[in-house]
């Protein structure tokens, strides 16, 4: 399925001007105080949205789409990053922000308590335009990961409640605190946290731009899935504006495979690319490129277009 999105996306992404301000709910699987998510959080407000953060008081990355909430109502133990101490509410907001909200469960768990909670307790909102999820700390690419993320998890729960939403994944993988933003850096570009939330944001600009006022930022039932490669600006300026490029999640895509050591006797995991199976193209536009070929070829990013109907074709 084609959308007006697509064509401006396949060019190198510019901040355009804001023609509407949307009710967003943000989320990721890195935790309340990660530096992609409270530099998404600031840059999205700077944008003029409206903007409610709830993720987890700890990192949930891979738990997919478990939902599990806390039988404590206390934290056990510190929250990351030593934000809370122990026997905090297991439920509040950040003391760094009124409107950035943790919770001690999954990131689809988070999700539920943002729009079933939070946004209904907390906000005058009649309704969320849209959850962003992440940017995640690491890429996730192809079918596989996208259901081993809890970044995708929050997302695909989103879209399954009827909200359109946008799941971000970057190739800096270091997890890092709100704390850790460099200010300055020996490229002379922003902390890579910055330029990852930056490049999130020109996604929702340019997907408000190209919406028609008054319709739904995606149809129901569909979903966003942007990944973004290693933003290089720490050391140097080889990879700070990638060009984006309209993909799929299938093909080229990785899978697992079992290996067993012969010398431990033990198995362990390595990357097998299916000819079949997951890269089987079925629905979509089977003349786009695999979201993994893409970020493999260098300082590039791709979105993909999901759905959650899980019906095959007739």
């Amino acid at each position: 399925m084609r959308f007006s999105f697509a064509a401006a996306a396949t060019a190198a992404l510019a901040l355009t001007s804001q023609t509407s301000a949307l009710n967003i709910l943000l989320g990721n699987d890195d935790g309340f105080a990660s530096a992609q998510f409270t530099e998404t959080y600031r840059l999205l407000t700077a944008a003029g949205h409206r903007v409610i953060g709830v993720s987890q008081a700890d990192n949930e990355s891979g738990q997919g789409g478990r939902a599990v909430f806390t039988n404590n109502r206390s934290l056990p133990v510190a929250s990351e990053y030593n934000i809370l101490p122990a026997g905090s509410p297991s439920f509040g907001r950040a003391p760094f922000n009124p409107n950035i909200f943790y919770y001690n469960g999954t990131p689809v768990a988070s999700a539920a308590v943002g729009i079933d909670y939070v946004i209904p307790n907390f906000t005058n909102w009649t309704h969320i335009d849209l959850v962003v999820a992440g940017p995640n700390f690491g890429t996730n690419l192809g079918p596989f990961l996208w259901t081993l993320s809890g970044t995708a998890g929050y997302t695909y729960f989103s879209v399954g409640r009827g909200i359109p939403a946008i799941a971000f994944s970057g190739g800096n993988s270091e997890q890092r605190s709100y704390q850790w933003i460099n200010q300055t850096t020996p490229s002379g570009y922003p902390d890579p946290a910055t330029i990852q939330a930056q490049l999130a944001v020109n996604v929702v600009q340019t997907l408000v731009n190209n919406t028609p006022a008054g319709t739904p930022l995606l149809p129901q039932g569909y979903g966003l899935s942007v990944n973004t490669p290693t933003i290089s600006s720490l050391t140097n300026a080889s990879c700070v504006n990638p060009t984006f490029y309209q993909t799929r999640l299938t093909g080229g895509a990785t899978y697992d495979q079992a290996v067993f050591n012969n010398n431990t006797g033990l198995f362990n995991y390595a990357n097998v690319v299916p000819v079949g199976g997951g890269n089987t193209c079925i629905n979509g536009d089977c003349s786009l490129p695999g979201e993994t070929t893409i970020l493999n070829m260098g300082c590039f990013a791709s979105v993909s277009v999901f759905t959650v109907d899980y019906d095959a074709p007739n």
